[in-house]
């Protein structure tokens, strides 16, 4: 069996998916910012100093690859999608509606056309990349290509995307040599493992569970066509890029102050996302029922890895280490165990209300994963 701490490259046998809870010094610097109350370059200073702490914390968890605990955003995937050129920054009548919360209404527009130099993203990476120990990788997260399109396909937002690209084909590749664009610039500052984060194959599973509820014969083509579209953007982004880049996806059902906004088995798009997206490896949730069964992941190659999302990111309290463990060994059935890894299921903080656990409660969690791997990889 291969041992865990032999591997070099992302994933590892124990991993985290890349936020983490924000301090409550930042939270208030934050406020202060947006109140008028301090300035950019304060506010930039609070981030740089809660940044490096929380890179010590991962480092002393053990951890071989470290974000900045997307610190310096206010959402998982938004942030991104407002750093690229033709985009802005929109207020909408409502959020995403969660399955008992909605979620603030930002959203992100297309106000020309889409392209990706100069992504402050950049300087974030570089800031990490210059603040770790010696052995220590830098884990950069972004949303992936798919999720930009499923924003701009939001009914509110669809009237801006016509007026520019009336030919979805040519924002369909804009918005992957975007992406192509900003990848590039990651790597020639240093990037060696990109993760790509992406809730459209949750939402697709959603639709397609309810849709089959209501009616079992119901046709899905058009389901299968977006997914067909979202598969596209995404391996266009990422074509043709040095191959000691490790590009790894995370697949998730939505992770909003502990709620969540999907449901159903990953069934209805193994074969599509597993068995042809070109990356390395799949984060996948899988610590509610929510998330169906281990069979899909025999679609997913053997020579690729899959971290399974076993323990939840969203409660503080701690799963029992021997179901954990008899998990794992069930999705063994259907992926070789030498290619699997374990994580949270999501990060503690996709936007910065964060998840209902306390920072304490985070860390026991980080600690649990990196115990069970080491009971199950030697």
């Amino acid at each position: 069996m291969t041992q865990f701490t032999t591997r070099t490259t992302s994933p590892f046998r124990y991993d985290i998916v890349g936020s983490f809870l924000r301090p409550q010094e930042l939270k208030d610097a934050r406020a202060k910012f947006s109140q008028g109350k301090i300035s950019k370059a304060d506010l930039t200073e609070v981030e740089d100093h809660c940044i490096v702490d929380l890179i010590h914390k991962e480092e002393k968890a053990g951890l071989k690859a470290v974000t900045d605990g997307e610190f310096r955003r206010s959402y998982w995937h938004l942030d991104f999608f407002w750093g690229l050129q033709g985009v802005r920054h929109v207020n909408l009548k409502h959020g995403y509606f969660f399955h008992d919360e909605e979620t603030r209404n930002d959203s992100a527009q297309v106000i020309g056309k889409i392209s990706g130099e100069n992504h402050p993203f950049v300087n974030y990476f570089k800031f990490v990349r210059d603040h770790i120990s010696h052995g220590t990788q830098v884990k950069q997260t972004i949303p992936a290509p798919a999720q930009f399109l499923e924003e701009l396909i939001r009914p509110e937002n669809q009237e801006s995307v016509k007026e520019i690209y009336p030919n979805l084909a040519d924002l369909d590749h804009d918005v992957a040599k975007a992406y192509h664009q900003v990848i590039e610039d990651l790597y020639a500052a240093g990037c060696r493992t990109l993760q790509l984060d992406d809730c459209t194959w949750g939402i697709s599973v959603n639709n397609f569970t309810n849709l089959k509820k209501k009616d079992p014969n119901a046709d899905t083509s058009q389901l299968k066509e977006l997914q067909k579209r979202f598969l596209h953007v995404n391996n266009e982004a990422i074509e043709e890029l040095p191959d000691d880049l490790t590009i790894n996806t995370h697949i998730c059902r939505g992770n909003y102050h502990s709620t969540w906004a999907a449901a159903g088995g990953y069934g209805p798009v193994a074969d599509t996302l597993f068995a042809q997206e070109n990356v390395n490896a799949f984060y996948l949730e899988y610590d509610s029922e929510r998330a169906g069964g281990f069979e899909p992941l025999a679609k997913v190659p053997d020579n690729k890895y899959v971290v399974l999302g076993l323990v939840t990111s969203k409660t503080g309290k701690l799963e029992d280490p021997e179901i954990i463990i008899n998990r794992i060994n069930e999705a063994a059935k259907f992926h070789p165990i030498d290619h699997l890894c374990l994580s949270p299921q999501c990060g503690f903080a996709s936007t910065e209300e964060g998840n209902i656990l306390t920072e304490e409660q985070q860390w026991a969690k980080i600690n649990l994963v990196k115990e069970i791997a080491r009971q199950v990889w030697g």
